[in-house]
């Protein structure tokens, strides 16, 4: 099928462009290229003659209204959106206006164009989601397709807000969606933002690993190859209206991820072990969530899905990657933000 990706130059976008093309589809990439896209993570799929690249924004109307006009995709995978909690404590409208608008342009867009097409039942509008929606959790229990919503920050508010929408525009509208939320993604080209790809370079680089707070908040860490899998899993087997909660089912406090990351520097680089010593906690983020973690029992029972990684061999692939390339991620340290504290306020 021809799939338009929204969001294809980030972190998950990238990964599920190349596992689309690998599996034989058409994939059209539509991102605006904000600050932690970057197109050099398709420069092995760029050449594909199955591959189009929009630089679109999905607030842009009339462009998008071009985009769906012209590619006329038999699905859409939207997961453009701005994801970082830090970010959204300190410009909270831009999370609004891309995570909120954004989707409502996408949601309008792609409804306009299932029924020019005389609303074919094989049409899906994917909407990728995170658990953060839900909120924190104690000690014990776990996120499922029933949990309520309960979000604690402006970028899981906006977050809350689009699947929403999306929900609606089923319910009212008849369009074929589907829905899915997913636990903390890792794994190569994450932009450097983000605990583990910090803390890698940081410790390359003999800077501080920063921790917020005593680093006891837990999460459940999902490699973001899996994450590909289940989605377009999702995207070709799902009924119209599902949803389903994506987990790796390998829960982490922060502070147990970094000193893992250490050791497996430790042994890569020795000569900059023991790269513990280099751990520094920091004031803690307002609002910081407790703990995540998700029963991924349904996707596993209908569709069949399981994650591949276990979360100590992917940090060890992940390490791995950033280490043997650096012409990938010494571009962006540059960029607006990495490198600095964000999200103090309060």
């Amino acid at each position: 099928m021809k799939i338009l990706v929204t969001g294809g130059a980030g972190f998950i976008g990238s990964a599920v462009v190349k596992a689309a093309l690998a599996k034989g589809h058409e994939v059209v990439n539509v991102d605006c290229l904000t600050y932690a896209a970057c197109l050099a993570s398709l420069d092995d799929v760029a050449g594909d003659p199955r591959y189009t690249f929009e630089k679109v924004d999905i607030c842009d109307r009339p462009a998008l209204n071009r985009v769906f006009e012209t590619h006329q995709p038999d699905a859409v995978m939207h997961l453009a959106a701005e994801s970082h909690v830090d970010r959204s404590i300190d410009g909270p409208e831009t999370f609004v206006q891309t995570n909120v608008m954004g989707t409502f342009h996408m949601l309008d867009a792609a409804r306009s164009l299932w029924e020019a097409k005389g609303r074919p039942d094989t049409f899906r509008f994917h909407h990728i989601s995170t658990d953060e929606v839900f909120g924190s959790l104690g000690e014990t229990g776990k996120f499922d397709e029933e949990t309520r919503y309960d979000p604690r920050s402006p970028y899981s508010a906006s977050k809350a807000g689009s699947d929403h929408l999306v929900r609606a525009w089923h319910e009212t509208y008849g369009l074929p969606i589907v829905l899915t939320n997913c636990s903390n993604n890792y794994g190569p080209r994450q932009f450097p933002e983000k605990l583990i790809p910090v803390t890698i370079l940081n410790a390359l680089a003999r800077k501080p690993l920063p921790i917020y707070g005593a680093g006891l908040n837990v999460r459940d860490w999902l490699h973001v190859e899996d994450h590909a899998e289940a989605l377009l899993l999702v995207l070709t087997k799902a009924e119209p209206g599902a949803t389903y909660a994506i987990g790796g089912e390998a829960e982490a406090k922060n502070i147990d991820i970094v000193q893992t990351l250490c050791r497996i520097l430790d042994d890569r680089r020795p000569d900059g072990a023991p790269h513990a010593d280099l751990i520094t906690h920091v004031i803690d983020r307002p609002g910081h969530d407790q703990r995540y973690a998700i029963d991924p029992s349904r996707i596993r029972t209908e569709l069949g899905w399981t994650p591949a990684h276990t979360l100590q061999q992917g940090l060890e692939e992940t390490v791995d990657w950033y280490l043997a390339n650096q012409a990938w991620w010494e571009p962006l340290q540059s960029r607006d933000g990495v490198g600095t504290r964000l999200g103090q306020s309060k």
